[in-house]
């Protein structure tokens, strides 16, 4: 891994940061740390773990996300990802869904701090890779900021030293997850003060962020900043990540040349039995405000739904942008 993974993540969003998502954006940086969607302890020590956990080797480095609250299932679980190669073990404590409350995991845990302690001392005791907590600023009516500094420093105490912050809290009664990511109102400054009061820890920013110029400028004085659906929704932002916060040198990269690098990928997912649809659903983005854009979309998500669909309807969409391109 860089010696600096977390300057620049992408978030753990589910049914969206799968395997094929992570090789995309590997693409287009080789240097920003990637996160799996979230994975229950309870399904990987009882599900197909292949299908749960495999990745390529491609999309080093790579955190596994974790949902639980079980010590001793959160470590077993944390073993087989560690086994499985990855490079962080993250525990998701900031996810407010309804779903995710049942199970007593996610944002409600941010009531539960010795739990959540618990829960991460028993991973770092038997893994070697990193242990880390995304979470939120509050929850509900729990929202002050000694609540917080309460929270981060019991957790930090059983060894946690990265703690990603969604700078919204979460209100976990009558409100859907989706209105959670919009009220109430980012608190950054919040954030701030709380890598003042613990500079021993590393802090990093999340919520809200919509491009690279935002993250610096919310960022700033804190050890990295981790974007979600900007990320996803509009992905070719991550072609300036290793130059803006990596210091790599500027990228020579092309929309089309990411495409036609990710082919080899698609076919070889096709030659596997896989659909169209599993990978280029997640690039639908990519040409985002350019010319051809509209009609690049619309192939592929009309047809690469379709049974048998194959790599011409690639081929199809990308003659859109392509012709745009060098008619401009």
């Amino acid at each position: 891994m860089t010696s600096q993974p977390h300057k620049f993540s992408v978030a753990p969003m589910m049914d969206w940061t799968d395997r094929h998502c992570r090789s995309f954006h590997r693409l287009m940086t080789r240097q920003a740390l990637l996160y799996t969607e979230m994975v229950t302890a309870d399904a990987i020590l009882r599900g197909k773990r292949e299908l749960l956990l495999g990745f390529s080797p491609d999309e080093h480095p790579v955190a596994l996300q974790l949902g639980g609250s079980h010590p001793a299932r959160l470590a077993e679980a944390a073993v087989i990802g560690e086994q499985f190669g990855y490079d962080e073990i993250n525990l998701n404590v900031g996810c407010p869904s309804d779903r995710v409350q049942d199970g007593r995991f996610g944002a409600c845990l941010m009531a539960e701090p010795k739990l959540v302690a618990d829960c991460v001392a028993a991973m770092r005791k038997a893994v070697a890779v990193p242990v880390t907590v995304k979470c939120r600023i509050g929850i509900d009516d729990q929202d002050s900021e000694r609540d917080l500094t309460a929270f981060i420093d019991e957790v930090a105490d059983a060894g946690c030293t990265t703690f990603i912050v969604h700078a919204r809290k979460a209100w976990l009664k009558g409100l859907s997850p989706k209105e959670n990511r919009e009220v109430p109102p980012l608190d950054y400054a919040r954030v701030q003060r709380l890598k003042h009061a613990r500079p021993d820890l590393r802090i990093v920013l999340n919520g809200g962020l919509v491009d690279l110029e935002s993250a610096a400028a919310h960022g700033a004085g804190l050890d990295g900043v981790m974007l979600g659906r900007a990320a996803y929704m509009t992905p070719w932002l991550l072609a300036n990540v290793d130059h803006c916060c990596f210091g790599a040198p500027p990228s020579t990269l092309t929309r089309v040349g990411v495409i036609e690098a990710l082919i080899p990928y698609i076919e070889a997912h096709l030659a596997r039995g896989g659909r169209l649809n599993n990978v280029v659903r997640h690039v639908l983005g990519l040409f985002h405000g350019e010319p051809g854009a509209r009609a690049f979309r619309r192939i592929l998500s009309e047809n690469a739904v379709k049974p048998g669909a194959g790599i011409e309807v690639v081929w199809r969409a990308l003659e859109q942008v392509r012709t745009k391109a060098e008619a401009a």
